[in-house]
């Protein structure tokens, strides 16, 4: 986990934290045959769980089953005795359970690391939950209001609790170790620049304890004469150009520069080819010799790096676009399926063959994936490519086609994309890879085109609202719309992202390019 600190001052008390950890030290991993090239590029295609989801979801589940235990035996005990409901009663319970989440913070038990030891964080989870139940209840001896509380009730929580947490933090060490094996937990770097420098880096990672990285490989324009095809273990994978293919086919979450500050114009070359990757990138400052302040650099164990770019939308932001997406979704799938079936059934009447039609496009980091469409089109005129975009008056479009294109309804079954996780909402609209403006292929007009697939492309967008959408038939359309979805990756937040939606019907009333 990147973090601001100090080098270890007590190399031994690091080497037994990993030990305790159940993580093996670098060292011993670099023992390990390295995998060929194609098991690298098939390996850790699960999710990586990044640490501060992970943590403020047990944060989270704590807090829950805490206050629920004592909700439940509160209802269950208390008012069996027919007494009435206490509000004294619900603000302790909630007071505790946040009381409780607090104090096992600073004992450090929502770290990864502690999730993985189950004897020593579960044995500190039961000091701290017993720390906050005595002041609890020194707290209402002092206030004298002791007398409001069952000890039946008070004994009955305290006892439950324990019993919870320790099937609780039992389960969770399970799956964190499963995870780890699976490499959920750790993020994939490759670094970029092999050398003496890559070397040293890999050295100082290796020496610091609980970094959460595992390098794939090196990737370095210099030949085999220059740079060694092995760097510290590491094998070279191909050349720069080679690894945005490559984070493409195989999992990479950081990517990390290993170049010599000095070198500012060979990095800036570097950065031009790799940001259109929706990856963490990091500029190695290990062997730096002008030191900034510490704020100024981000940490993966003790190493210094510099920031150059992050993910977009990654960590809590994933998940809150992530809830929006599908609960919104659902609703709207809901509400609009009686104008969906109308306009099945006017597609029937209207011309033979299928209601929906599928058609292939570029998501997430460049992945082809299939859309679904109401068919506008003829059947047997049917583009399932794209390869010509439609014009005005175009004959292959149908007479409802017309209608249903005009007013973008022929997009509405998106709805099931989005709910199956390939589309989110809001988003960049995905293209066909043939698509084009006037005669040339998008990513041949707009340098840097491939960017927009850092995100999730969506059923509307901050270009579409904008007066960006409709046929292509001229370069200076494609590089503003990309311009507009280039502002909506670098400013998203769910309040642009609801904005968004609120504004599409009124964007479709402007018709004048939609054919």
């Amino acid at each position: 986990m990147e973090r601001s600190g100090e080098f270890p001052k007590n190399k031994k008390a690091s080497s037994d934290r990993r030990r305790k950890s159940g993580q093996p030290p670098f060292k011993e991993r670099r023992k390990v045959p390295r995998p060929p090239l194609a098991e690298i590029r098939r390996g850790a295609n699960l999710d990586l769980l990044p640490a501060p989801v992970l943590t403020g979801i047990v944060r989270l589940m704590e807090f829950l089953l805490i206050s629920g235990i004592g909700f439940l035996i509160y209802f269950l005990h208390v008012e069996w005795e027919g007494r009435t409901t206490h509000l004294v009663y619900l603000g302790t319970v909630l007071a505790t359970g946040a009381l409780f989440t607090g104090v096992v913070q600073s004992f450090g038990l929502y770290r990864v690391q502690a999730f993985r030891d189950f004897a020593v964080s579960y044995a500190r989870l039961a000091v701290a939950w017993s720390l906050v139940l005595a002041g609890l209840m020194a707290l209402a001896f002092f206030a004298k209001v002791g007398a409001e509380f069952s000890r039946l009730w008070l004994g009955t929580w305290y006892f439950s609790v324990l019993g919870a947490l320790l099937a609780e933090r039992a389960t969770l060490t399970v799956l964190m170790r499963r995870w780890a094996r699976e490499g959920r937990l750790y993020r994939r770097a490759v670094i970029v620049g092999g050398g003496a420098e890559a070397e040293d880096m890999i050295k100082s990672l290796e020496a610091s304890p609980n970094t959460d990285i595992r390098i794939a490989g090196i990737f370095d324009d210099r030949g085999n004469d220059r740079v060694s095809p092995v760097v510290a273990g590491y094998p070279k994978l191909g050349k720069i150009a080679d690894l945005v293919e490559f984070a493409r086919n195989s999992r990479v979450d950081l990517l990390i520069i290993s170049l010599p500050m000095r070198a500012e114009k060979r990095v800036l070359e570097i950065l031009k080819t790799l940001w259109v990757l929706p990856v963490d990138i990091r500029l190695s400052a290990n062997n730096n010799a002008l030191r900034f302040r510490p704020h100024t650099y981000s940490y993966i164990g003790n190493v210094p790096f510099i920031d150059i770019a992050d993910k977009p939308i990654a960590n809590w932001d994933f998940v809150s676009k992530w809830l929006f997406d599908k609960i919104v979704a659902g609703l709207a799938t809901i509400v609009l399926a009686p104008l969906m079936a109308l306009i099945a059934i006017a597609i029937k009447v209207d011309s033979k063959g299928p209601v929906l039609f599928r058609q292939t496009r570029q998501g997430f980091n460049n992945e082809p994936i299939n859309i679904y469409k109401f068919r506008s089109m003829y059947q047997e005129k049917t583009d399932a490519e794209a390869d010509k975009l439609v014009t005005k008056d175009d004959p292959r479009v149908t007479r409802v086609g017309r209608i249903l294109r005009k007013t973008s309804l022929d997009e509405l079954p998106q709805l099931f994309n989005v709910l199956k996780g390939e589309l989110s909402l809001v988003g960049p609209r995905p293209h066909a890879p043939k698509a084009k403006a006037k005669d040339r292929l998008y990513a041949d007009v707009v340098d840097g085109y491939f960017a927009r697939h850092r995100v999730k492309p969506g059923v509307t967008g901050w270009a579409q609202i904008n007066g960006w959408r409709g046929e292509t038939d001229t370069e200076e359309k494609i590089r503003r719309r990309v311009e507009y979805d280039l502002y909506y990756i670098e400013n998203w937040s769910v309040m642009l992202d609801l904005y968004i939606l609120l504004m599409t019907p009124f964007a479709l009333l402007k018709t004048e390019n939609a054919y």
